[in-house]
């Protein structure tokens, strides 16, 4: 399949975004506490994992603001062992940056006001003017040229790979375009969205699955590749 150009005001990293006009980075689904809750062996430290990329993306994108788009953490009766050491070294990577941290608390973020003392807002609405940030899993309230959402943990299936991946969508929700981020966390499954329709979204904010365009990012050129709109990509995948 052969990547096409698309022109978006942001740019696409390893399971993020960076808003230039905003001075902002974004991302989402991180899911702090991930490995511990789960049944299974993680392959992973999910914390010290995410804490180092986030380092990464600090060092190449120096934003003035750091946006988290929901399920900072991966909690609902309880905090998992460990979190709140994760989330203090989060926190300090971004203080040593220079950059303020906003959460915009996502489903599974029920125990968030304890271990984390830092800014929250359901909608958060960056320096543009023109682009709010939400979790995605309920409609937002605020009206936008763009909105910028997680929850759905995308991931495009290219050549036999499953690759994370973002989703953007022009007038996508209500005449303002959508742009759906890969869960953060490298411990989630994701969706597969070759083959999946508007109703397989669990995000209100995805109507249409056919006009969204997928884009991953090339790990070791760091080069964004765009694809046609996924109603083209089932029949090119």
């Amino acid at each position: 399949m052969t990547a096409v150009d698309v022109d978006v005001p942001f740019s696409v990293h390893d399971r993020a975004v960076s808003v230039p006009a905003a001075d902002t980075l974004v991302l989402a689904d991180v899911h702090l506490g991930k490995a511990v809750a789960s049944s299974v062996d993680a392959p992973i430290d999910d914390g010290a994992d995410a804490v180092e990329r986030v380092r990464g993306l600090l060092e190449a994108t120096e934003p003035a603001t750091v946006v988290v788009a929901g399920d900072l953490l991966h909690s609902f009766s309880r905090i998992p062992r460990g979190v709140e050491r994760d989330l203090d070294r989060l926190v300090d990577a971004v203080d040593a940056a220079g950059a303020d941290l906003i959460v915009t608390p996502g489903n599974h973020d029920t125990m968030l006001e304890g271990p984390f003392d830092g800014q929250t807002t359901p909608e958060y609405r960056l320096a543009d003017g023109e682009t709010v940030v939400c979790h995605g899993h309920d409609r937002p309230d605020a009206a936008a040229e763009r909105y910028i959402v997680g929850h759905d943990h995308p991931t495009l299936s290219v050549d036999g790979r499953k690759l994370p991946c973002v989703l953007y969508g022009p007038d996508a929700y209500e005449g303002a375009a959508v742009l759906v981020l890969p869960a953060f966390t490298r411990l989630a499954a994701g969706a597969t969205v070759n083959g999946m329709s508007g109703s397989d979204f669990q995000s209100p904010l995805v109507r249409t699955a056919d006009v969204f365009h997928p884009a991953v990012c090339d790990r070791s050129s760091g080069e964004t590749l765009w694809f046609p709109p996924l109603g083209d990509c089932r029949r090119l995948l």
